[in-house]
């Protein structure tokens, strides 16, 4: 009699996604690992590889949603439990927000929701205890989940409360109240194209902004859309593609772009014909951005440094330009990058204030007379950008300010401050279908040397 075969068992469809979200989740909100990280590069997830490229979106997705929602969330599964989210168990909290956020927000059935996390629960020897206790809640949150929503106003739970109160003060209640709406959505593609944008949105199935951005509500890898292996556009937020343009005529001037990596902008002002150097402090950021270049066909010098020490060690060089893309807590990025609103702290602002006035002084020197210096960051603080150049200009008497038109800007004067600043905010271009509205929150100033 020939010997019996038995099928092993194997893993229930999306189970690796759902524990891969968990491991990730559990990076962000226990061990103050960035998103970033953990999806890309040499300390990415061990396990990413192995997922095929649905289960990849789906597990971004996952998280993502998760992180966008996580004061909702954490509103909803509080009133759902009569002792609070377990605290001895992490993977026990991460399968409660996994299966609560896909039942919620996601269209994924609800029983299969419960079923994975129970069996996320009990693949894990130290939560394996509170299946059952699982198991109940996300049934509960099936039935009772979205009342509890409505009884609140949790676009305003999804925003730290110290971000949210220096929003409300900075900006106004209303607009801070916009602004956790804006960044609670999913957000659009954007690209910026070498050109003919109406083309690429044709092409790209999506359309173009008044700034000439192309955005898109196209999904999935997006190294296997049209034009990107012919290098004909690079993603880039549509804020983000601001700043360089304030520069107006590039042709054959010599550009300085401090902390350049990932490269949008030096792609941007080679593009434009200047003749860029690239500063870059990490090795690893610097090879992607030679790589994005050498796809795009563009052509830059480059430099692996501290941006302040670089400007130091090439005072008097006499550069036409400078774009300095401050180091900052990047909050105005929440919407793409949604770990910053949870990892970053208040107290995170004034070390980073103080790298970003050294950058500014050191650029003086660096500057011919005339030369103009671009300065951004992708933060909503003030000290980051309103207040770091209303004192940078108190103290520097070479440097003075040279007003950005709204007629630069597409003639969106809502973007332009009352200094002639550039001030985006996530709320900012209202569109009627969400999904395509919005973009990151920037501050960028323009100044020139007088002597």
């Amino acid at each position: 009699m020939p010997p019996q075969r038995f099928a092993l068992p194997t893993e229930a469809p999306g189970l690796a996604a759902r524990r891969i979200a968990a491991d990730i989740l559990d990076g962000v909100l226990h061990k103050h690992r960035t998103l970033d990280e953990q999806l890309d590069g040499p300390a990415a997830h061990p396990a990413l590889k192995s997922l095929s490229d649905r289960d990849r979106a789906l597990m971004r997705r996952l998280v993502a949603t998760i992180l966008r929602r996580l004061g909702t969330l954490g509103h909803v599964l509080s009133r759902l439990l009569d002792r609070g989210i377990p605290t001895d168990a992490p993977r026990a909290q991460s399968a409660l927000l996994i299966g609560a956020a896909q039942i919620l927000w996601m269209d994924v059935p609800d029983h299969a929701a419960v079923d994975l996390s129970v069996r996320l629960v009990q693949s894990d020897r130290r939560a394996a205890k509170y299946a059952g206790l699982v198991n109940a809640v996300l049934r509960r949150c099936a039935r009772e989940g979205q009342p509890l929503i409505d009884e609140v106003k949790s676009k305003n739970l999804d925003v730290a409360p110290w971000l949210l109160a220096r929003w409300s003060a900075h900006y106004g209640e209303a607009t801070a109240s916009d602004i956790a709406t804006a960044i609670g959505q999913e957000p659009s593609l954007d690209i910026t194209v070498k050109s003919d944008s109406e083309q690429w949105a044709t092409r790209l199935h999506g359309e173009t902004l008044p700034t000439g951005s192309v955005r898109t509500l196209l999904q999935g890898s997006v190294t296997m859309l049209p034009g990107f292996s012919e290098g004909q556009w690079w993603v880039q937020d549509a804020a983000a593609a601001l700043p360089a343009r304030l520069f107006g005529d590039l042709a054959d001037k010599n550009i300085v772009d401090l902390c350049a990596a990932p490269g949008g902008k030096t792609a941007q002002l080679v593009h434009g014909k200047a003749r860029v150097t690239a500063v870059d402090r990490s090795p690893a950021r610097m090879a992607r951005l030679r790589d994005n270049l050498a796809r795009l066909s563009l052509d830059a010098k480059f430099a692996v440094a501290d941006g302040a020490e670089w400007l130091g060690q090439n005072h008097g060089e006499g550069f036409d330009g400078i774009l300095i893309d401050a180091p900052c807590t990047s909050t105005g990025t929440i919407r793409r990058h949604p770990d910053i609103g949870w990892l970053r702290q208040e107290s995170d602002i004034a070390p980073l204030a103080a790298a970003q006035k050294r950058l500014l002084q050191r650029a003086v020197a660096a500057l011919q007379p005339g030369g103009m210096l671009v300065y951004c960051t992708c933060s909503l603080e003030p000290e980051e950008g309103e207040l770091a150049i209303s004192e940078f200009l108190k103290s520097e008497a070479e440097m003075q300010r040279l007003p950005i038109g709204a007629e630069e800007v597409a003639g969106l004067s809502e973007i332009v401050t009352a200094e002639g600043d550039l001030r985006t905010l996530p709320c900012h271009f209202p569109h009627q279908d969400p999904r395509l509205g919005g973009l990151d929150g920037f501050y960028a100033a323009r100044l020139v040397r007088r002597h």
